[in-house]
């Protein structure tokens, strides 16, 4: 092969040479970066998890602490509220226990009272409350006989000095119709207004009953 052509072919060689170098620096550079932004991933989905744990803390706490100060304020023997966070199928799901004398038990067991469920359930809205201060949101908690089920006066005076205190501390207008479980005269007492409404000859009646004190909003019996 003549000499002219071998330096050809030898050229031809070098330029390749040099685009498959030029090509693994570029490889490389890819794959550094390709490293730089999984590492950056991995940091951020620590941080997602960290934030994560801690929202999930920071809820179990406001949660079992509103309801079972709830629970408190009403029964001798109250219960606990405990939530146990778990990942399943990729989600994280939150099972609810209620505790007392070290047993756990589900809320929605036969084991649990109507009207421990009532309180639970009214110590849950109150801690969404706590954490939701939506100023585009109205302070008014309108409740509908929320403890139909709580047996006995003195538990039913509490409750109904529970939701006076509620008033207070969160500046929340209450706005509640009452079957009247304790007496009428300590319902007034314990309210600012009392709407107390009759049915004559199939039509309501209603009167109005002022007190002039800050107490829990509005009251329909």
């Amino acid at each position: 092969m003549p000499i002219q052509n071998l330096r050809h072919k030898l050229e031809q060689m070098k330029g390749e040479q040099s685009q498959i170098q030029r090509e693994i620096s570029q490889a490389k550079s890819t794959i550094r970066i390709a490293k730089i932004q999984q590492s950056r991933h991995e940091r951020a989905l620590e941080i997602v998890k960290e934030v994560g744990l801690k929202t999930q803390k920071a809820l179990e706490y406001r949660l079992s602490e509103q309801v079972s100060l709830a629970e408190a304020a009403i029964f001798d023997d109250p219960y606990e509220l405990v939530i146990n966070f778990q990942l399943k199928r990729g989600k994280t799901e939150a099972e609810f226990y209620f505790k007392r004398r070290g047993l756990m038990i589900s809320p929605t067991g036969n084991f649990v009272g109507h009207g421990a469920r009532e309180v639970g359930g009214l110590g849950t809205r109150i801690s969404y409350l706590t954490m939701r201060r939506d100023k585009k949101v109205r302070p008014v908690l309108i409740l509908d006989e929320p403890f139909a089920r709580l047996k006995g006066e003195v538990a039913n005076r509490r409750a109904l000095l529970l939701l006076n205190e509620i008033s207070k501390e969160l500046k929340y207008q209450i706005i509640m119709v009452s079957d009247e479980r304790i007496p009428r005269d300590e319902i007034i007492e314990n309210s600012n207004k009392t709407f107390i409404v009759t049915q004559v000859k199939g039509k309501s009646k209603i009167q109005e009953i002022q007190t002039g004190k800050e107490c829990a909003g509005l009251i329909y019996t």
